[in-house]
């Protein structure tokens, strides 16, 4: 198996607005042969997100609803040395591959993440992206929207995604640690579409207010009821 392959995993339900352009940027990367294969893991989409996904040549599986639970499923079939789970609403910039490839190469004990970025102009969400940075620096807590870079090997050892419904890329994190992660030159470019309809202000106190209760112990469920 060829070490510089990776399986690109992204968890999806009624995505059909975001999941083309994610998938698009994937295209240079697949023609050279650094992308061995795209799973797409389905909880139940009534759109178009299923015939998006085999038109584009996808593995497409079925699984119930639940983002930690789809990506363990994807990532149990995945083929290649490497795994890159991705949110269906992000796409990542050109050249990404270049700065994976360079990832890679340091070895297989390190995870990486890209650096977030929204598609929307103005402070408000370039202040945001910085407190994203931040957190993710000094905290070692990287979103799903980041992206996630991992060797089979250390996903393996460390046991995977568990099947959580929210904050199953944080649980993931928290198991790799701050000194095993590290950050990708390359943006992972995500919908600001929640952030323009509840506001930032209103968004960032939720994700921070749901993102305090989850490390103090509460029920991953519950949580994702009141997320949105």
């Amino acid at each position: 198996m060829n070490r510089t392959m990776i399986s690109v995993v992204i968890p999806t339900l009624n995505a059909a607005g975001g999941l083309p352009p994610s998938l698009t940027a994937l295209i240079p990367a697949a023609v050279e042969g650094l992308v061995k294969e795209v799973i797409v893991v389905d909880g139940g989409s009534t759109d178009a997100t299923l015939a998006i996904a085999e038109d584009a040549g996808a593995r497409l599986l079925t699984t119930p609803p639940s983002r930690g639970g789809q990506l363990a499923a994807g990532c149990e079939a995945a083929r290649g040395d490497w795994l890159l789970c991705l949110h269906a609403d992000t796409r990542l910039a050109p050249d990404w591959e270049t700065a994976a490839a360079h990832h890679m190469a340091r070895g297989e004990d390190l995870a990486g993440y890209f650096r977030f970025t929204l598609d929307d102009r103005g402070a408000r969400p370039r202040l945001w992206e910085a407190g994203v940075a931040l957190r993710a620096a000094l905290a070692g807590l990287p979103y799903g929207d980041q992206g996630l870079l991992i060797s089979q090997r250390l996903y393996r050892a460390l046991g995977g995604y568990r099947a959580l419904p929210l904050f199953e890329d944080v649980d993931l994190a928290r198991r790799i640690g701050r000194g095993s992660l590290r950050p990708l030159d390359a943006r992972a470019i995500t919908s600001a579409e929640k952030f323009r309809r509840d506001g930032y202000l209103g968004r960032s106190l939720r994700n921070w207010v749901l993102l305090a209760r989850y490390l103090a112990g509460a029920d991953p469920a519950r949580l994702a009821a009141r997320y949105g």
